[in-house]
């Protein structure tokens, strides 16, 4: 099977995880973790283009996971996350991961919030090298082993 394939599998099979657990995620610690993570992968590279950030907006507007808050309060989240990484990354990034971090509590939560990081990921096709890098990353905030997501 050929990488691109995997990838969109393994995101399709994240998403379907997701939605049996919809009933699971409506917590505030979740909300904030799951749009702290999208900012983390949407940044990973180090910069936000204007059609990246419309791609994973739309992906958490339409996420039937997420559909549990309100969508504007998400982008509110998700925005002011994207701006501490576009200030300035390294230290973003910490304040970033103290967010992710808030779903440690509840190993559901926490497993949710990586699959999401691996949704938005894989959302164009290309799981890349400082995407993976960033949710493995994760992982470990979340003191969840990266191979139990093949990272």
């Amino acid at each position: 099977m050929a990488l691109w394939d995997r990838i969109k599998e393994s995101a399709s099979t994240m998403q379907t995880q997701l939605v049996a657990k919809k009933n699971d995620l409506k917590s505030g610690a979740f909300r904030d973790a799951s749009m702290a993570m999208c900012a983390l992968v949407a940044a990973a590279d180090g910069t936000i283009d204007p059609s990246e950030r419309r791609r994973v907006a739309q992906l958490i507007a339409t996420n039937e996971v997420l559909q549990n808050f309100d969508a504007i309060d998400l982008q509110r989240r998700f925005d002011a996350n994207l701006d501490k990484l576009t200030a300035d990354f390294d230290f973003g990034k910490v304040s970033v991961l103290q967010e992710i971090a808030k779903a440690k509590k509840k190993p559901a939560e926490a497993r949710a919030v990586v699959q999401i990081g691996i949704v938005i990921g894989g959302a164009d096709g290309d799981f890349d090298k400082t995407e993976q890098a960033v949710v493995r990353e994760a992982c470990f905030t979340l003191d969840l082993p990266p191979h139990e997501f093949d990272l």
